[in-house]
């Protein structure tokens, strides 16, 4: 994660994980989830913080599903329901159901499949909001598979050159075993930068990239400054001189793999809340695992070895960077903005909760 999106060192609390999580799980408890559902969630908001994908983390997001629990819009006790199986292929109706709790197990039901016929695919419709993308194509490295998750998120992005948000954020999680070497995992928006981490900046006074948002009439900003009032996100590349052509047509390839092909609508005129898709690749479908291991060690400390351009002091492919996150924050704390700790300690009191923020 870029240093401006980051709290700044001499205001950030630091709190350990494993107090962070107890306060998480008491607080979805508190709103009516079941004890195992607040786990799994909790689970997911923590994989965010320790590896430092702080946009997704309890930062941003818990006070988010706080509202929707308490106006309604997501189901505390779900009952998801398969309501099309083709045996590769299997479509999730969650009932309402938080992403955080009724997706990963979509998730592991694609591996199960993945187990059976080389491959499995899994939709879920009717949901909420289910983490970063990269937790549940993480699951699948336990299985010595190939994960991959993608999601609709917020249609907040205006299509290239265009002048409407249509497009859903939609990011993308891949994760891919190795044997000695990081595994590769990928996790990133279509957008030309993810949506929470503008609310990172807005939190810590912090100014937008050009080519990250425009303004309301779709002119994309090319000078660096604050967040404006209004505005929207851009495709992927910023500009179309500069790609954003590309992220566009990505970004509707998530819509139609999620919402769509759920038969739930698109953008603007979706029906049935988030759709998520969760694919597995069962690596010993297609190649000697011990081969494909070796191949990707080989491979990936070939990038990780690369010559680094001027000024730059080494290559990190995806997945290093949130390792070496981990082993820092599980041994020294995950560092949130004071603002975060204090309207978790108001919000705790309000609901009657304990937590261990001080």
């Amino acid at each position: 994660m870029l240093d401006r999106f980051k709290v700044p060192a001499d205001i950030a609390v630091h709190v350990k994980p494993d107090d962070m999580r107890t306060t998480v799980e008491n607080l979805f408890k508190a709103l009516g989830m079941p004890d195992d559902d607040a786990v799994q969630s909790a689970d997911v908001l923590m994989y965010a913080d320790i590896r430092g994908i702080d946009s997704h983390g309890v930062s941003n997001m818990t006070r988010a599903y706080v509202a929707g629990f308490k106006h309604g819009y997501i189901n505390p006790k779900p009952t998801s329901k398969v309501v099309r199986d083709t045996g590769v292929a299997v479509t999730v109706d969650c009932d309402q159901g938080l992403g955080l709790a009724v997706g990963p197990p979509v998730m592991d039901l694609a591996i199960e499949r993945a187990k059976q016929h080389g491959i499995g695919v899994a939709i879920a419709y009717n949901a909420g909001h289910y983490g970063p993308a990269a937790y549940h194509a993480h699951r699948a490295l336990d299985h010595d598979m190939i994960g991959m998750s993608m999601t609709t998120g917020g249609v907040l992005v205006t299509p290239t050159q265009g002048a409407e948000a249509l497009l859903g954020l939609n990011p993308i999680g891949i994760a891919v075993p190795a044997g000695a070497e990081v595994p590769f995992i990928f996790d990133a928006s279509m957008s030309s930068v993810a949506g929470n981490k503008i609310q990172l900046l807005k939190r810590i006074d912090g100014e937008v990239y050009p080519g990250w948002v425009a303004t309301a009439d779709g002119k994309p900003m090319m000078e660096e400054g604050p967040v404006p009032p209004d505005f929207m996100m851009l495709p992927l590349g910023g500009t179309r001189e500069i790609g954003s052509h590309k992220g566009f047509g990505l970004m509707m390839l998530v819509e139609v793999l999620t919402s769509v092909l759920a038969g739930t609508g698109a953008g603007p005129d979706r029906r049935a809340g988030s759709a998520h898709y969760f694919m597995a690749y069962n690596v010993e479908a297609f190649t000697e695992l011990d081969t494909f291991k070796t191949d990707m060690d080989d491979y990936l400390k070939r990038l990780r070895e690369c010559k680094p351009a001027p000024s730059e002091t080494r290559v990190v492919y995806p997945g290093i960077p949130e390792r070496e996150a981990e082993v820092e924050r599980l041994e020294n704390g995950i560092p949130y903005h004071p603002e975060v700790i204090d309207w978790f300690r108001t919000t705790c009191e309000e609901l009657q909760v304990s937590h261990l923020l001080g």
